[in-house]
């Protein structure tokens, strides 16, 4: 090459480099994939927690109702409890009848190990039950909710079934009250005089 070329080729390298023109668009289109894949990501983990905490609160408030007996005194049937339990799911009320599944049941003392329909590649719901137990009973109530997962990263790594869903669960383990708990106590005897 000649001096002549070589001085053209390096002043060409030279205003390449200098050029700014679209630099700006250029970067955006290399950060905008992953700035916006992260950006879903965490909307969709907030959704989660959002949803987990729902669940964990509609869990504690509906076995409530079997802990104090109103379940009983109801006469509460399994679809009853998750409709109870869905009415205290806020926004993701109207999708829970579908993808909430309960599991009440006595248990002899609390470190037991119940059956776990999440134990396979599947949801196996036939070991789930459902009891109101009776007063003294020590209880477990269990609850899943299944939730699909828009980002595909996200549920590589959150489904553990082969859906690509992910599963949460609340429990919440109780004795019972006793029968007429939820009455006012007697007035005490009057003390007798001397």
């Amino acid at each position: 090459m000649t001096r002549r070329g070589h001085g053209r080729a390096a002043r060409f390298c030279r205003k390449l480099l200098q050029a700014r023109d679209g630099a700006a668009a250029v970067e955006f289109a290399i950060v905008a994939l992953p700035f916006f894949f992260m950006l879903f990501a965490i909307l969709e983990v907030a959704v989660i927690f959002i949803l987990n905490s729902l669940l964990e609160n509609g869990t504690i408030e509906t076995g409530r109702l079997v802990r104090t007996g109103q379940a009983s005194a109801q006469g509460m049937t399994a679809t009853q409890f998750r409709a109870n339990l869905c009415s205290r799911m806020s926004v993701f009320a109207d999708e829970c009848a579908t993808r909430a599944t309960v599991d009440v049941r006595v248990i002899p003392q609390f470190n037991v190990n119940p059956p776990d329909p999440l134990s396979g590649p599947t949801f196996d719901e036939s070991g789930l039950t459902y009891t109101n137990g009776s007063p003294g009973n020590l209880m477990l109530v269990r609850v899943w909710y299944r939730h699909p997962l828009l980002t595909t990263f996200l549920s590589q790594g959150l489904s553990r079934l082969d859906d690509g869903t992910a599963v949460l669960t609340a429990t919440t383990a109780f004795r019972n009250e006793p029968a007429g708990a939820g009455q006012p106590a007697p007035a005490p005897a009057p003390a007798p005089t001397p």
